[in-house]
């Protein structure tokens, strides 16, 4: 089967063989009494890596927003959330709303409804905490996240991103979301503009989460933080494929992000070519909208993809890797030609 669903977008996967050894998987004890072993220097080096003062490792983003939004709730605060925001951090944010604070959604990356949300509600002195997605799967580019640091900054709010999407994908070095869009720095006195929840399970195929930002913001969650008093910190494989993960990245990360495009534009070119329309611009992401009946089809002949409800048919959705070869998306791309032209066939 050439499969089209896995998320692991450079390719990375982490064979026990491959992984440095440990002395015991857990320490049988949390992270708020005791760091597991290389977890501090782990998070330092993904703290550099995406432009951030400091960080912190978590086993999830599910772990990771349920504390973050606890502890902001006691700010005061409006959680204004994009509309392109993903499911788990909106878990996240809905908790801070049922302990108290006030949430609304704008249209995904309308920044002058976003302005007049931020207007609105500091009359009624509260600042903002704005939440995006570094990449909204099927869009043709990233939400205008300049623009929301900006507003964020500029009433000693903060922007909150989950940039699971684009850690080890874009940037320089594969940093993300704040290096692609120069959001580094820019810290102040309030501790700090700028968060980010990011899960390593898709760049560098690895299920740990990493909470980045000033290092007055990481020193206040590390302290109220619930998850780490009540639930295991990550175990010491997941650990030591994290260590693996950025070692091949500052081996081979740049020449995986170059394959990476590689593929995505050998796709774009043939769905192009065959008169297929496609979503996701340069993001390993792309959607056929109104193309999800073609899934049974495809799966019969040996290719995965994904099949997508939505607004009319459904959408059918293709997760691009380096570790695919040219030759793989050709065989997609002609058996997708050849069954949407055998479809339109039989409509006429």
């Amino acid at each position: 089967m050439l499969d089209f669903t896995s998320a692991l977008y450079l390719g990375m996967r982490h064979p026990a063989a491959g992984l440095a050894p440990w002395s015991t998987l857990s320490l049988g004890k949390p992270a708020a009494l005791q760091e597991p072993p290389g977890a501090l220097a782990l998070a330092a080096d993904l703290a550099a890596l995406q432009g951030c003062e400091a960080a912190c490792v978590l086993p999830s983003t599910l772990h990771l927003f349920w504390d973050l939004f606890g502890m902001l709730a006691a700010d005061p605060l409006v959680v204004l959330v994009d509309g392109g925001s993903y499911a788990i951090a909106r878990w996240g944010a809905e908790r801070a709303q049922a302990l108290g604070l006030p949430l609304q959604v704008f249209p995904s990356g309308q920044v002058a409804a976003l302005r007049r949300l931020v207007a609105a509600w500091g009359r009624l002195g509260r600042r903002p905490l704005i939440l995006a997605d570094g990449y909204v799967p099927g869009s043709a580019q990233a939400p205008p996240l300049a623009a929301y640091a900006a507003i964020a900054r500029a009433e000693g709010g903060l922007l909150l991103l989950d940039d699971t999407q684009v850690l080890g994908v874009s940037g320089a070095q594969g940093g993300g979301s704040a290096r692609q869009h120069g959001l580094r720095g820019g810290y102040d006195e309030l501790g700090g503009y700028l968060l980010i929840g990011a899960s390593l399970a898709k760049g560098f195929g690895v299920p740990l989460a990493v909470l980045a930002g000033s290092r007055k913001l990481l020193r206040r969650f590390a302290s109220h933080s619930q998850t780490r008093v009540h639930a295991s910190p990550p175990s010491a494989a997941v650990l030591a494929a994290a260590r693996r993960a950025l070692t091949l990245n500052a081996q081979q990360g740049d020449a995986l992000r170059a394959r990476l495009a590689a593929r995505v534009a050998q796709w774009r070119t043939g769905m192009a070519a065959a008169g297929i329309a496609c979503q996701g611009g340069s993001f390993p992401v792309q959607r056929l909208p109104g193309r999800a009946h073609l899934q049974p089809a495809l799966r019969a002949a040996g290719v995965l993809a994904l099949a997508q409800a939505g607004d009319g048919p459904g959408a059918l959705t293709f997760l691009l890797r380096a570790d695919q070869t040219p030759r793989q998306l050709e065989q997609a791309m002609d058996l997708l030609e050849h069954h949407t032209r055998r479809r339109y066939e039989r409509s006429v």
